[in-house]
């Protein structure tokens, strides 16, 4: 007797850029997850009221509701995991996206390369998520700290133009050189990019007031 073939994983995909859409659906189809689309967040719920995907990649921009709205929804409304995809890689962002409940953080223009680990480390997270749920086990602490070190690994991913796997080891290993948890070098890390986005804002304005 032949054994019943594996259910694929379903995956939504919400942007509001088609030519986006298509790339980001072709290629995570092709690794073998059945995709459903939606090009604004009134679609995506939508499409989520008729059964909930396994995790749902929001772009963070997009007209009407945006995706934060969106994601508020869902972790109001519903248990469908969720990780962003932003243009922007500064760490208001990145904190928005860890506030919201993200399960991860890809700064755009993604190839396939970077999309795919980032992508499958966000569903993995989402599966640590439900069995935390069922077993209710240090529950806050464990998705306040997979957060931030998935919203820092997202951060240095953009930055630097590498892939999830490289920005992870080079967190890990830094914590692991100066003894700590990686989730508090996440959290300095998103802390020291705000102060150096404040601190850019003010040279900028000073600049400004100069030359006037």
């Amino acid at each position: 007797m032949s054994a019943a073939p594996a259910v694929k994983r379903r995956i939504l995909v919400v942007d509001d850029d088609p030519l986006l859409l298509t790339f980001l659906t072709e290629v995570i189809g092709h690794a073998g997850y059945d995709t459903v689309t939606a090009s604004c967040a009134e679609e995506a719920l939508a499409v989520i009221a008729t059964g909930e995907p396994d995790l749902a990649l929001l772009d963070i921009t997009m007209p009407g509701m945006s995706g934060l709205e969106l994601a508020a929804r869902l972790k109001a409304d519903t248990s469908v995991p969720f990780m962003f995809l932003s243009a922007v890689d500064d760490s208001e962002s990145a904190r928005q996206a860890a506030a919201h409940g993200a399960v991860g953080y890809l700064v755009k223009p993604v190839d396939a390369a970077r999309l795919m680990p980032a992508f499958e480390a966000g569903l993995a997270r989402a599966d640590d998520i439900r069995q935390l749920r069922r077993t209710e086990v240090n529950l806050n602490a464990a998705l306040v700290a997979g957060r931030e070190t998935s919203v820092a690994v997202g951060l240095l991913m953009g930055k630097f133009q590498t892939d999830r796997n490289t920005a992870f080891e080079v967190l890990r290993d830094h914590a692991r050189s100066s003894r700590r948890k990686i989730n508090e070098v996440a959290d300095q890390l998103l802390a020291a990019e705000e102060t150096l986005n404040s601190l850019h804002s003010a040279f900028a304005e000073r600049l400004k007031a100069k030359s006037s």
